[in-house]
């Protein structure tokens, strides 16, 4: 496993937990010698994650669209920034560059890009490894609403069963290694 695309907030949030916890995990990918690939924003979680990641030398790319540029919240210290036009080709690099995925707290956006990369886990077009980092619980509701999913039937168990969690980054980044060591994945499926 070489590297992770991350997703989360371009928004702060008001926890100090959750703050630490981003700045941890990208020291901790950094320090792995694996690849940071992220949204590309200096502002936020995603700021934190890759200022960490670039505080212990780390590869950090960052993929946004050039309509950010705009709005002036992308990070130019990046080891590379990729710029797009659109929301969807951010996702798809973002996907194309990950040997595993992770989402850390976050809004719409992070649910978006969560439960899109899940939907292209249930459909085949790859089989790497997603997690979540649940920090101070906060993805309890939305995996309690998951869970409610399976036993209504509109999730498979399997399905539910393939995102990994964890609360704090070493586990989360164990857990990603263990999955992507036993489930290899295939070329048909490597990319998307």
């Amino acid at each position: 496993m070489k590297s992770i695309t991350v997703f989360c907030g371009a928004s702060m949030g008001h926890s100090d937990e959750i703050k630490a916890s981003a700045a941890e995990m990208g020291r901790l990918i950094a320090r792995s010698g694996r690849t940071l690939v992220y949204g590309g924003g200096k502002v936020g979680l995603m700021g934190v994650i890759a200022d960490a990641a670039l505080s212990e030398k780390g590869t950090v790319i960052g993929v946004i669209p050039r309509f950010m540029l705009e709005r002036e919240v992308a990070h130019e210290g990046l080891s590379e920034l990729i710029l797009v036009d659109t929301m969807h080709e951010r996702k798809a690099i973002m996907a194309d560059k990950a040997d595993a995925f992770l989402a850390m707290p976050g809004g719409y956006g992070t649910l978006d890009e969560l439960c899109e990369i899940l939907t292209w886990h249930q459909i085949g077009l790859h089989r790497r490894p997603i997690g979540i980092l649940n920090t101070m619980g906060y993805f309890d509701s939305l995996l309690t609403f998951f869970d409610d999913a399976v036993e209504n039937g509109f999730i498979p168990a399997s399905l539910r069963a393939i995102l990994l969690e964890a609360a704090s980054p070493d586990k989360l980044l164990a857990l990603l290694e263990a999955h992507y060591t036993a489930v290899q994945p295939d070329e048909s499926t490597a990319r998307t």
